[in-house]
C-alpha cells in the first residue's frame, strides 16, 4: 500500500487539537494497516520522526432519521506521537 492509502484523513476535534503541543497527531486510517505501516507513511509523508503510534477500531454508532435507522461505518483511528527533535506538521500548524 502506498502511504496514500494509509493515511485516509487527518481529525481535527477539539480533543487532538489539545494534543498538538505534546506532537500528537491524530489520522484516520486503512482498516488493515499495522502500526509499523502507519508510522512509515506518516514519515514519508509529511518527513517527520516518529516516537509511536497508538490505533484504536472506532465502532458505527446508531443513527435514526425517521423511521429509517442503521449504523455509521466503522473505521480505524491511529495517534502519532512524534519523536522530541522532529519538526512539526505543517498541516496542523495552520490550525492553531
Amino acid at each position: 500500500m502506498a502511504a496514500q492509502d494509509i493515511i485516509i484523513r487527518p481529525i481535527i476535534t477539539e480533543k487532538s487539537m489539545a494534543g498538538i503541543g505534546n506532537k500528537k497527531y491524530t489520522f484516520e486510517v486503512a482498516q488493515g494497516a499495522t502500526k509499523i505501516d502507519v508510522a512509515k507513511a506518516c514519515e514519508e509523508l509529511f518527513g517527520v520522526k516518529v516516537a509511536k503510534v497508538n490505533t484504536l477500531h472506532v465502532r458505527g454508532h446508531f443513527r435514526r432519521q425517521g423511521k429509517s435507522q442503521g449504523y455509521t461505518r466503522s473505521w480505524k483511528k491511529a495517534v502519532v506521537t512524534l519523536k522530541p527533535d522532529s519538526k512539526s506538521i505543517e498541516f496542523f500548524d495552520s490550525m492553531m
